[in-house]
């Protein structure tokens, strides 16, 4: 499933394709998605995309009306195309621009979404969500009193998006491995000194996973078609039973809250700080 940096990647590989351009149509060949692709989509021929932005894991495409809001699910893809290449098995939605190409949107397992939110209006999706993890507003100062009083495992803590929005299960496995906390600690028992570091971990690793294009392990590709590169740096995801490359104790496996979680016992020991 793309986290933020994949979503991230997507926006910077199609912005300069389509801000600043002209719809000429939206073409939807299957409207049922995760949710109903709304009519009102394909009633906004003749207008600008002013921005692409992402809030989250969703891409909003800005305009004088409202914003395109595009969310890639499990397996969807977006693609910056000549609009007469014909449409392959899973092309679901085209954004047809004036200038003669468009943005393609490919999702076999169709979890993805395309939605519309007028100027006027809200969306419950992108209510009550925390705040961009590589923004000023995630610090320390922000995270300990929300986990103050939560005995949750830190791992879940970090991935709700209440508290800090885009921290997906790669993320944050590797997150915690470099500040070396362990993932089933309560969030309660980090130290101040702990949440500054994984804070840090955080916006390290998000940033670095975004210089390499993102992590390819079944789905993922950059919108050129290229694979995100970040995958070769994984120190403990998806490494159960290998050795630690700190101490060269064997990488444990476990799911929690539905998410496999992996961790070094030698390097992040269950203590509290």
């Amino acid at each position: 499933m793309p986290e933020l940096p994949e979503v991230e990647v997507s926006r910077m590989g199609i912005s300069p394709h389509i801000t600043d351009q002209v719809i000429k149509k939206l073409v939807v060949r299957q409207r049922q998605l995760r949710w109903p692709v709304p009519e009102k989509l394909e009633q906004l021929e003749g207008v600008i995309i002013e921005a692409v932005e992402r809030r989250a894991k969703y891409l909003l495409l800005r305009t004088e009306q409202g914003s395109i809001v595009v969310h890639l699910g499990m397996s969807g893809s977006l693609r910056i195309q000549d609009s007469n290449i014909e449409p392959t098995k899973h092309d679901h939605v085209d954004l047809v621009l004036e200038n003669g190409k468009m943005l393609r949107y490919n999702d076999p397992r169709r979890f993805g979404s395309w939605l519309w939110v007028g100027n006027d209006e809200s969306l419950a999706l992108l209510d009550n969500l925390g705040p961009e993890p590589l923004s000023d507003e995630f610090c320390t100062e922000h995270i300990i009193p929300l986990a103050a009083k939560r005995r949750v495992a830190v791992k879940q803590f970090i991935m709700d998006n209440k508290v800090v929005v885009g921290v997906g299960n790669i993320y944050a496995n590797e997150s915690l491995f470099n500040a070396r906390i362990h993932p089933l600690r309560p969030a309660n028992s980090l130290s101040y000194d702990e949440w500054e570091l994984l804070v840090d971990e955080i916006k390290l690793v998000l940033a670095n996973a975004i210089t390499q294009g993102g992590t390819t392990l079944n789905d993922f590709e950059q919108p050129d078609g290229k694979p995100g590169y970040f995958a070769q740096q994984l120190q403990v995801y998806g490494r159960a039973g290998e050795a630690c490359p700190i101490c060269k104790t064997e990488i444990s496996q476990k799911m929690v809250g539905q998410r496999n979680t992996f961790w070094c016992e030698s390097c992040q020991q269950q203590i509290e700080g």
